[in-house]
């Protein structure tokens, strides 16, 4: 999965949502070793503090655990990461919604549409 960083935001937080997603698609797999910052920040073409300012948010939130000696490894607790992925959808969702509103859909027509394209996804 590469770096799709994009200038229209800040970058770190591009990256802890990047980095997130790796874990909640296996890319960083429960318990795993991360890379160290200096490899991280090279193959997505940052500045290594940036990315350590990432990481350091990301072990804020539980995803990420720092071990003085070896390293950091993504958390195995599978709850922890269930929940974030919850709150990412929802966040997305949210903001999804509030488009949608703004634009002039009702509610009924936001569901309707939804569900016409889950199905067609489906397919």
């Amino acid at each position: 999965m590469p770096w799709e960083l994009k200038s229209d935001r800040p970058i770190y937080s591009q990256l802890i949502e990047q980095i997130e997603l790796k874990i909640f698609s296996s890319v960083y797999p429960l318990g795993s070793k991360l890379p160290s910052v200096r490899d991280m920040a090279q193959e997505a073409a940052v500045n290594p503090n940036t990315m350590q300012r990432a990481l350091a948010k990301l072990e804020e939130d539980g995803l990420i655990i720092t071990h003085r000696t070896s390293g950091r490894t993504v958390t195995e607790d599978a709850g922890m990461v269930q929940k974030a992925k919850t709150q990412l959808a929802r966040e997305q969702i949210t903001e999804f919604l509030e488009k949608m509103q703004l634009i002039g859909f009702e509610q009924d027509e936001i569901i309707t549409i939804f569900n016409n394209m889950v199905k067609e996804m489906g397919k």
